[in-house]
């Protein structure tokens, strides 16, 4: 994605016409900063994973023209930007990667949530400064950036994965502005 195309979509999000998330929040504001200095494998994904929001949610929905669910999200962006094949499921994408705690966060990793009782039940794509991007289906009904620290999804974070891709040397400044717990 180029920069100009990237500077308009965060002027979208900023004007409100996308919005960013369950909070309000605008990723416009930090979105630029947050991306510099990343290695370009990361950046890539994160600009492609971005340039989803405000597309719709539908359950089991894998593309962009009819919608996705959290998996399908995740597994998109994946595939498309890095070619890698992921599960459609949030829990068994809950058992690849390289497990990682959650105060060792970086952009770029998955993180996992206990919706329902069941265990994992929803995914979504770190952004760095505790914020990510996921397919919710409630509320917006949309892609969108979320804060890990609003209550609801503080209360059911439970697991993140760090999926190797190349040039991951993401430097610690960018890692997270707020610790989280494990």
């Amino acid at each position: 994605m180029t920069s100009r195309v990237l500077l308009f979509f965060f002027a979208l999000l900023f004007s409100g016409i996308v919005h960013a998330g369950d909070a309000g929040m605008s990723y416009a504001a930090e979105g630029e900063a947050l991306l510099k200095g990343l290695p370009d494998s990361v950046r890539g994904l994160l600009d492609y994973a971005v340039s989803q929001a405000g597309v719709a949610y539908r359950r089991g929905g894998t593309r962009p023209e009819t919608g996705f669910d959290c998996s399908g999200f995740v597994r998109y962006v994946f595939d498309h930007v890095e070619g890698l094949s992921l599960p459609h499921s949030s829990k068994a994408m809950s058992l690849i990667g390289n497990r990682i705690k959650l105060a060792e966060l970086k952009p770029g990793d998955l993180v996992f949530f206990r919706i329902m009782r069941r265990g994992i039940s929803h995914v979504g794509i770190y952004l760095g400064d505790n914020r990510f991007i996921h397919a919710a289906s409630t509320r917006t009904g949309s892609v969108v950036i979320s804060d890990l620290g609003e209550s609801y999804w503080a209360r059911r974070l439970t697991l993140a994965r760090r999926i190797a891709l190349p040039d991951e040397n993401i430097p610690e400044s960018l890692a997270q502005a707020r610790p989280l717990t494990n």
